[in-house]
């Protein structure tokens, strides 16, 4: 297994480690997965999948729930900026 996979968050590589979840990406890199109707910044809340709070575009994919992605080398994920 290797040391790290890398995965692109809005354009910027990130290391991480082998099976961390991809909204343990985001929380790292300290980027919101979205934006509530207000304008404020949303991201992973229950992390079972339930909430819908952790959703982005992973590999051109919408409305991914990231707490339920394992990381994958060369992983393309894409939040609202």
């Amino acid at each position: 297994m290797p040391d790290y996979v890398t995965v692109w968050v809005n354009g910027t590589a990130m290391q991480l480690a082998p099976r961390s979840m991809v909204s343990a990406a985001l929380l790292i890199a300290g980027i919101p997965c979205r934006k509530s109707e207000t304008g404020e910044p949303r991201t992973a809340l229950c992390g079972m999948g339930i909430c819908f709070e952790c959703r982005a575009t992973v590999n051109g994919v919408q409305h991914r729930r990231t707490c339920q992605l394992t990381c994958r080398d060369g992983m393309i994920v894409e939040t609202e900026r």
